[in-house]
């Protein structure tokens, strides 16, 4: 959690109110002033342009895996680094508008990650409702609300605020649901003893053993990966970014001796940043 001493701070997250996004916010720094931004790439501009400190995007889900808004945002649009990780349990409910019943749902709005945690139910008690994308969850309610038959999956907190009726709790998937969010801003973070680093790169893709090669450089090290995946690298078909999350802080000498080797082999390479792990509460 950031520190008291830093005094009220002005954070963007995705909004509008009663998002998840909002509760990393909240739980993040609770003094600080929120600007809630109708999507993550607004998130980024209102940190790089200086409207806000600090921005909380999510980055992953426990069930659908990596954000990729956020993930393609940090690779090729922002300048921004992490500078710290907020993990959230996360709990959806089923929205409807006062008086709407279950059976007259005919269509049910949130944000593509939540329908994908919610797949299950909807598809075993909502079979025949359509599904409709919003830009958050909240947004969804505030959708669903002028909506005859139409439910709405978010918080309970967004239920609250927009004076909707909860159909239905706990209805993820899975009852371990978490998301990873992030903070960005202009710069990472000092080392704590504690730190993670998130570094992007690609490589040569037409011989082989050059993506051992890169991983050798921290397992010689005794580094540990935390996590390794690939996204495309939008420029040609079969070509690959990867994404790597370490133990330790870029500052550190063995870290940083295996991130200047492996920007020698890289034809891309970028540091997202280090940051403090996430201490559960």
């Amino acid at each position: 959690m950031a520190s008291e001493a830093e005094g009220q701070r002005r954070i963007a997250y995705l909004g509008p109110a009663g998002t998840f996004s909002e509760e990393a916010a909240l739980r993040y720094h609770p003094e600080a002033q929120l600007l809630p931004m109708s999507s993550v790439a607004a998130v980024a501009s209102a940190v790089d342009s200086g409207m806000v400190e600090e921005g909380i995007a999510p980055i992953e889900n426990s069930l659908e895996g990596t954000v990729t808004e956020t993930v393609d945002i940090l690779i090729h649009e922002s300048r921004l680094a992490i500078r710290g990780e907020i993990i959230l349990p996360i709990e959806h409910c089923l929205l409807a508008r006062p008086g709407e019943s279950a059976e007259s749902v005919q269509v049910i709005y949130s944000h593509p990650q939540a329908l994908g945690q919610c797949r299950r139910f909807v598809e075993r008690c909502f079979p025949k409702a359509r599904q409709e994308a919003a830009l958050s969850t909240a947004a969804a309610v505030e959708q669903m609300m002028g909506v005859e038959g139409a439910a709405a999956i978010a918080t309970q907190r967004a239920a609250e605020l927009y004076g909707a009726q909860i159909l239905a709790q706990a209805i993820q998937d899975n009852p371990a649901n978490k998301t990873r969010f992030v903070v960005l801003g202009a710069t990472d973070s000092k080392p704590t003893g504690n730190d993670k680093t998130s570094i992007a790169f690609s490589v040569a893709h037409d011989r082989p053993g050059t993506l051992v090669s890169v991983l050798h450089e921290f397992s010689d090290r005794d580094i540990n990966l935390t996590k390794i995946e690939s996204r495309p690298s939008k420029e040609e078909l079969g070509i690959y970014i990867f994404l790597v999350d370490m133990e330790g802080h870029h500052s550190q000498p063995l870290v940083a001796e295996a991130l200047t080797k492996v920007r020698e082999k890289a034809f891309f390479f970028k540091v997202f940043g280090s940051y403090p792990r996430y201490q559960h509460a």
